[in-house]
C-alpha cells in the first residue's frame, strides 16, 4: 500500500512538473506576455501615426493652407512675384 502511494505521488509530481515547466508551462507564458507587451507598444505607435495621418488628410480636404505648405516645403514652389532664397550650410 505504501509503494502505491509513493508511486502515485511521484506520478503526480511528474505531471505537475510537465504542466509548470513543459512546452505550455510558465516560461512559455512569460515569453508570450513579453511578446504581447511589445506588440501593444507597436500598436500604440501605429495608432498615433494613423491619427496624425488622418488629421493631415482632413486638413488637405478642408483647406488650401496645408496644400500650399506642402507644396512650398516639399516641392520648393513659390508664389508669383516671390523670390526663392536658399541658404546652404558650410561644409566641414
Amino acid at each position: 500500500m505504501r509503494w502505491i502511494t509513493l508511486a502515485l505521488l511521484a506520478l503526480l509530481a511528474l505531471v505537475q512538473a510537465e504542466l509548470w515547466f513543459g512546452k505550455g508551462g510558465m516560461p512559455y507564458v512569460v515569453a508570450l506576455q513579453t511578446q504581447l507587451e511589445t506588440q501593444k507598444a507597436a500598436n500604440r505607435a501605429a495608432t498615433l501615426r494613423n491619427e496624425q495621418l488622418a488629421a493631415e488628410v482632413s486638413d488637405l480636404k478642408d483647406g488650401l493652407e496645408m496644400v500650399e505648405e506642402k507644396a512650398r516645403a516639399e516641392l520648393g514652389m513659390v508664389k508669383p512675384d516671390e523670390i526663392l532664397v536658399q541658404v546652404a550650410s558650410p561644409r566641414r
